[in-house]
C-alpha cells in the first residue's frame, strides 16, 4: 500500500482534498447538534430530571442571569436597587432584552412577584431571561446584543454583570486559537528537530488533514447519536497530538534511510513497513484505551469515545496514505540541503547511534539501580496529592476575575448567599390525595434541615411538584454534598413522601460517585487489553507488566499535579485558568483513556526497538542500550511537541479543557522524560533475559503479531548473487575495485539490516579487500563510500554460505562484479 501511495501520489492527495472539502461542506451545511446528556441510569437526580421534564416540559430554553448592585449613597440615591434612579436605567433595558428576538421571557424583580430576587440588604437584585433554544443553539449575535444592553445601564456606583451558560460563550476566545497555538508550537520543534522546512511541514499537513475530516465527521454524527459539546475540543487535543507524533516517527525513519544509502521510494516503503506497523499497532492501542470508557455504561461518553476514537482513526489513516504521497512528491527534499550536499560528498552516514542519547543510555546501563530509585521517588512525590483528589463539577465560579460571568456569580453568592448559584430541585411525585399536606410537611422539614438557607415549592403540575432549595454553602462545597446526602437519606424518607433530589449540584454529586464505583473495572479493563496486546507483539511476560505499571505510575503522578494545580490552586491565576475547585467528575476516565493510550505509543516505539536487537543479539543489555539510544530522541521530541499541543489548550476558554491539556502535558513529560528514559530502561537492565521470558507452552498458544517486519522480507536485487539459504551467521567479502581494474584502499563499506541497523562498518585494505559479517542468512543493504568516488548502495541476498560481493566503483552507479 505504501508503495501504491508512493506511485499515484496525485491520485492520494486528490482523494484527501476532496474528502477534506466534502465533509466540510456538509458540515457546514447540516451545522452541529451537540448535547450534554449529563444523566446517568438508576440514580436519583435522573429521576428527578425525568419527573421535572414530564411536568414542565416548556423550559426548555437556556436562563441566563442579569445582575446588578448599588453601591451605598451612589448618586445621592439611598444605595438600593429600588430607588427611581437605578429602575429608570436598568426596566428599559430589560424591557428591550424581552422584546429581542429568540428571548422567550424576562422575569424581572420590579414586577408583582419580583420582591424574591431582590437582596435583604436591597442592593443587589437579578433578572433571569430564558432564551427559546440551548445555550449552544443560541445565536451569538443575539448574546451579544443581550450584553452590550445589559452593561449599557451602567453608570457610576451602578454595577450590571452577566451569567449563565449562553454569557460564557461570548468569553471564549475564537475558535481554534488554542489548536493554532499548538501547531505553531510544533512546527517550531519540528524545524529545530529536522532543519528543513518541507520536512517541518509533513506532519503538520498530516495532522490537520486528519483532524479537518475528524471534526467534520463528528459534527455530523452529532445529528445521529448523543456527541457532548466537549467532545470536538477533545478530539482536537488528542488528533493533534497523535497526528503529528506519528507522521513524526515515520518521516523520521524515512529520511534516517536516505541518510543511510537507499532510494527516497524504497526507504518511504521501508519507514511504513517499519514505523508504520508500529503507528497502526500504536493507534489501535489508543482505541482501544478509548472504547475502554464504554465499561463505564455513561451515556455521556460515549459521545466522547466516538470523537476521539474517530480521529486517532483518521490520524492512521492519513499517516499510511497521504504520507507516502507527500514523500513521493519531495524526493530528496525532505532532507535539508546541508544533509543531501554531505550525502553526496561523504556517502552514506553511519547507523551507529552517537551523541547525548547513546552517552545517557550507556550512563543507564551502568548505574540502572540509582536511576531507578531516583525515578521512582520523583514519581510517588509528584503522586502525593491524588490521595486528596475530589470529584464534582466546575461552574462560573471558577472562571477569571475578570471575566462578567465570575462577576455575576459573585455579586449573586453576596446577595443571596453562597448555595444561591446552585440549587437543589427536591422533586416530589404527588400522586394522589393528601399530596399538598404531605408537601407543605416535607417544605417545613427542609428549611429546618441544617445547611439549608432557602426552600419553597412551586405550583405543582401534572401532579409534580418542585421544592428549589437554596444550601448555605457553595455548589462546589463537601458541606453541599452532604446535605444531598441528608435530605435523600433522612429528612425525605422520614417525611413519607416519594421524591428525589435533582438540579445540576446533585447530577455532579451522581457522577462522581458512579465514576468512583466503576473506575477500578475501568482500568482493569483497559489494563488487561494492553497487557494481551504486548505479550502478543513481543513474546514477553514481563514487558507488558512492566508497562502496566508505568502506566500506572504515570497517571497517579499526572493526577497529582492537576490536583496541584487546579483543586488546591497552585497557580491557576499564572496560567490564566481561573479559581480552583474540584476535578471535573467526568475528567479521570477521559484522561485515563487518553493517557494509557498514549503512554502505549512510546513503549510500543521504545520496546519494539529493544526487541529487534534482542532477537538478533539476544544479548539484553545491548538490546535495552541500542534502543534507548536509537528512540529516546525522536520519543522525547515527539513528547516536546505533544506538550506544547496540550498546553495550548489552556487558551481554549473552557475549563475542563484546560484541566485536560495541563494534565495531559504533566503525563506525557513525566512518561517521555522520566519513565521511557529512565525509569523503564533501567527497570530492564536490572531485570536481565527475564524480560523476554514466555512459557514454551504459552508461546505456541499465542497469535503472532509483528510490530516490525522481518528482515528476510526483502526481496534480493537481480544483479545480487545469492549463496543457498541456510542459517548461523556468515560474511560478505570481495574487493573494491575502478572499472580499470585498480584496488581503492580506505572505501568505507556499511551493512544494514531492512530495517536501517548498523549490522558492521570496515574499509576496504590496501588491494581493495574488505570483508564484513551479518548475523544470520537474509537480505541486506550494503553501502559503500570513498573519496573521488560518488556514494551508492546495493541490496544482496546472504545464504549460509560466503558470499563473494566485488564491488566497481564508477562514475554512475556501483555495480557487481560478480
Amino acid at each position: 500500500m505504501a508503495r501504491w501511495c508512493y506511485q499515484h501520489r496525485l491520485v492520494v492527495l486528490i482523494l484527501w482534498v476532496g474528502a477534506l472539502l466534502g465533509l466540510g461542506f456538509a458540515g457546514s451545511a447540516a451545522g452541529t447538534n451537540y448535547a450534554d446528556t449529563f444523566a446517568l441510569p438508576n440514580t436519583d437526580s435522573t429521576r428527578a430530571y425525568d419527573l421535572m421534564e414530564k411536568a414542565f416540559p416548556e423550559r426548555a430554553g437556556d436562563t441566563d442571569t442579569v445582575v446588578w448592585k448599588v453601591d451605598e449613597g451612589a448618586d445621592g440615591a439611598d444605595g438600593s436597587v429600588r430607588d427611581q434612579s437605578v429602575r429608570s436605567r436598568i426596566e428599559p433595558a430589560l424591557q428591550k432584552i424581552g422584546r429581542m428576538k429568540g428571548v422567550g421571557e424576562v422575569s424581572s424583580p420590579y414586577a408583582a412577584q419580583g420582591a424574591p430576587q431582590i437582596s435583604e440588604n436591597g442592593r443587589i437584585a437579578y433578572a433571569q431571561v430564558t432564551f427559546t433554544e440551548q445555550a449552544n443553539g443560541v445565536p451569538k449575535a443575539l448574546v451579544e446584543d443581550v450584553v452590550d444592553t445589559a452593561q449599557g445601564a451602567e453608570r457610576a456606583g451602578l454595577r450590571v454583570e452577566l451569567g449563565g451558560q449562553a454569557i460564557t460563550r461570548t468569553q471564549e476566545p475564537p475558535t481554534g486559537i488554542a489548536e493554532m497555538v499548538g501547531i505553531s508550537a510544533a512546527a517550531v520543534v519540528l524545524f529545530l528537530a529536522f532543519g528543513s522546512l518541507f520536512a517541518m511541514l509533513l506532519p503538520l499537513v498530516v495532522a490537520i488533514a486528519a483532524l479537518g475530516t475528524g471534526l467534520m465527521a463528528t459534527s455530523l454524527l452529532s445529528h445521529v447519536t448523543d456527541v457532548p459539546e466537549v467532545a470536538p475540543l477533545l478530539g482536537s487535543l488528542i488528533g493533534l497530538g497523535v497526528g503529528i507524533d506519528y507522521a513524526l516517527f515515520i518521516v523520521t525513519r524515512h529520511r534516517r534511510g536516505i541518510l543511510r544509502g537507499m532510494k527516497p521510494e524504497e526507504s518511504a516503503v521501508t519507514a511504513l513497513n517499519t514505523s508504520g506497523r508500529a503507528v497502526l499497532f500504536a493507534g489501535g492501542t489508543v482505541c482501544i484505551a478509548l472504547a475502554g470508557m464504554l465499561v463505564m455504561n455513561m451515556r455521556f461518553l460515549d459521545g466522547v469515545v466516538i470523537a476521539t476514537s474517530l480521529t486517532v482513526v483518521l490520524s492512521v489513516l492519513a499517516a499510511t496514505t497521504l504520507l507516502p504521497a507527500l514523500l513521493g512528491l519531495l524526493g530528496m527534499r525532505v532532507l535539508s540541503r546541508r544533509q543531501r550536499r554531505r550525502l553526496a560528498a561523504e556517502g552514506p552516514e553511519s547507523a551507529e547511534a552517537s551523541g547525548l542519547a547513546a552517552r545517557w543510555s550507556a550512563y543507564v546501563q551502568k548505574r540502572p539501580r540509582s536511576i531507578a530509585a531516583g525515578a521512582l521517588v520523583v514519581m510517588v512525590i509528584l503522586a502525593l496529592p491524588v490521595l486528596s483528589i475530589r470529584l464534582g463539577a466546575t461552574d462560573q465560579g471558577n472562571h477569571q476575575d475578570s471575566t462578567t460571568t465570575r462577576q455575576a456569580y459573585d455579586l449573586l453568592a453576596e446577595g443571596f448567599g453562597p448555595g444561591f448559584n446552585g440549587p437543589l430541585q427536591v422533586v416530589v411525585d404527588g400522586g394522589g390525595d393528601g399530596a399538598g399536606a404531605d408537601t407543605d410537611a416535607l417544605v417545613s422539614a427542609i428549611r429546618s434541615t441544617d445547611g439549608v438557607a432557602q426552600a419553597a415549592a412551586a405550583p405543582p403540575a401534572q401532579g409534580i411538584t418542585v421544592i428549589q432549595v437554596v444550601p448555605t454553602t457553595s455548589p462546589q462545597s463537601e458541606k453541599t454534598d452532604q446535605l444531598i446526602d441528608r435530605l435523600r437519606d433522612g429528612v425525605i424518607p422520614e417525611s413519607g413522601t416519594t421524591a428525589h433530589v435533582g438540579g445540576v449540584t446533585a447530577v455532579f454529586k451522581d457522577f462522581a460517585a458512579v465514576t468512583g464505583d466503576r473506575l477500578p473495572y475501568f482500568v482493569a479493563a483497559i489494563i488487561t487489553l494492553g497487557f494481551l496486546l504486548l505479550m502478543v507483539a513481543f513474546r514477553s511476560l514481563v514487558v507488558p507488566l512492566t508497562a502496566a505499571l508505568m502506566n500506572l505510575i504515570a497517571a497517579a503522578a499526572s493526577f497529582g499535579v492537576l490536583v496541584a494545580i487546579f483543586q488546591w490552586g497552585w497557580g491557576t491565576e499564572l496560567l490564566g485558568i481561573g479559581k480552583e475547585g474540584p476535578i471535573t467528575a467526568f475528567l479521570p476516565v477521559i484522561m485515563l483513556s487518553l493517557l494509557f493510550g498514549l503512554s502505549m505509543d512510546y513503549q510500543v516505539f521504545l520496546v519494539s526497538r529493544m526487541h529487534e536487537e534482542w532477537v538478533h543479539t539476544k544479548d539484553n543489555a545491548r538490546a535495552v542500550r541500542v534502543g534507548l539510544a536509537e528512540t529516546s530522541r525522536v520519543i522525547n521530541c515527539a513528547a516536546l511537541i505533544m506538550i506544547c499541543v496540550f498546553s495550548a489548550f489552556v487558551l481554549s476558554g473552557d475549563m475542563e479543557g484546560a484541566m485536560a491539556g495541563i494534565g495531559l502535558a504533566a503525563a506525557v513529560a513525566l512518561d517521555a522524560f522520566i519513565l521511557r528514559t529512565a525509569l523503564v530502561p533501567a527497570a530492564m537492565h536490572f531485570l536481565g533475559n527475564s524480560n523476554w521470558w514466555l512459557p514454551a507452552g504459552l508461546e505456541k498458544r499465542l497469535p503472532h503479531l509483528a510490530v516490525e517486519p522481518r528482515e528476510e522480507e526483502t526481496a534480493p536485487e537481480p544483479h545480487a548473487r545469492v549463496a543457498d539459504a541456510g542459517g548461523g551467521s556468515t560474511v560478505i567479502h570481495g574487493f573494491v575495485r575502478t572499472p580499470d581494474g585498480a584496488p581503492v584502499e580506505g572505501a568505507a563499506l556499511t551493512v544494514l539490516s531492512k530495517g536501517g541497523r548498523q549490522l558492521d562498518r570496515v574499509t576496504s585494505l590496501a588491494d581493495g579487500s574488505y570483508i564484513v559479517s551479518v548475523p544470520s542468512p537474509g537480505s541486506y543493504l550494503l553501502a559503500v563510500a570513498a573519496e573521488e568516488h560518488p556514494s551508492r548502495a546495493r541490496h544482496v541476498m546472504v545464504g549460509a554460505e560466503p558470499l563473494v560481493y566485488d564491488v566497481e566503483l564508477a562514475e554512475d552507479e556501483v555495480d557487481a562484479v560478480n
